[in-house]
């Protein structure tokens, strides 16, 4: 996402699915070079190998299996992901979801940040049959809340079912619900199969959702209250009219937005 058939799923705007893939050991780290962003937030959850993160706000870090880095981009950075030193000597098998996730018009200027959420900082749930696990990104679910500081309401969930494990999903009715299959296969409602990498869209109005794992899974689910003004968007900045895409250029091409000391 976005694709031919689904464009967004509002809040959320671009799913970006790396791997798995084996990362031959190496001298020079890869990734992600520096490269701007505006007018929205970047989520990147790891499952395996791991990350470097910095950013001209002045942030950085990096991330492996189970952690989650919630950047928010706002007025605007540069930032870079590569490969970390150690995991690029020894090389092994990276897999990372990164998530776009847009902001309302009037936190599209807030300040950059950047949310550090290690695994160990999210609190994670059984499922009611106990085959399975859900841990809480974001938002609240079951009474238990993610660490992420959201801008507009939003459930991020990322739940392991084992074969044979069942669960049906109690979410908010005005969120836009869609469910990603990071690994596996499953049975949604029953007669709906979806597998790795495929998004389902449930949409509005989608309280529950049943879930049977017909192998070992891991289901993302993306919930939020859709964020329902004008969006104009132009590569790395997202923002709600073509004369604020304007400005976002002529501000990253005046170095409004930093630069790395070592690219100057």
């Amino acid at each position: 996402m976005p694709g031919p058939r689904i464009r967004q799923l509002s809040p959320f705007l671009l799913i970006d699915h790396i791997g798995p893939m084996t990362v031959a050991p190496s001298d020079k780290p890869l990734g992600s070079p520096p490269h701007p962003h505006r007018g929205f937030e970047t989520v990147t959850i790891m499952y395996q190998g791991v990350l470097a993160h910095r950013d001209t706000a002045g942030h950085a870090g990096n991330i492996g299996p189970g952690d989650v880095q919630w950047m928010t981009a706002g007025a605007g950075l540069m930032h870079e992901e590569l490969y970390e030193k150690e995991f690029t000597r020894q090389g092994g098998t990276l897999e990372v979801v990164q998530l776009w996730v847009n902001m309302p018009q009037k936190d599209k200027m807030a300040p950059p940040n950047y949310q550090d959420i290690p695994a160990a900082a999210i609190k994670t749930l059984p499922t009611p049959d106990g085959k399975g696990t859900i841990r809480v990104i974001a938002g609240t679910y079951e009474g238990v809340s993610g660490p992420a500081t959201t801008f507009s309401p939003m459930t991020m969930l990322d739940v392991h079912l084992t074969k044979g494990a069942e669960l049906t999903l109690n979410l908010p009715a005005d969120y836009n619900v869609g469910l990603y299959v990071v690994k596996g296969d499953v049975q949604l409602h029953g007669n709906r199969p979806a597998a790795t990498k495929q998004l389902v869209v449930l949409g509005w109005d989608s309280q529950e959702a049943h879930i049977t794992a017909t192998e070992d899974s891991i289901v993302l689910v993306l919930a939020g209250e859709p964020i329902e003004e004008p969006l104009a968007t132009y590569g790395p900045f997202v923002m709600n009219t073509n004369k604020e895409l304007m400005q976002a250029i002529a501000d990253f091409e005046s170095g409004a937005m930093g630069k790395f000391e070592d690219d100057e």
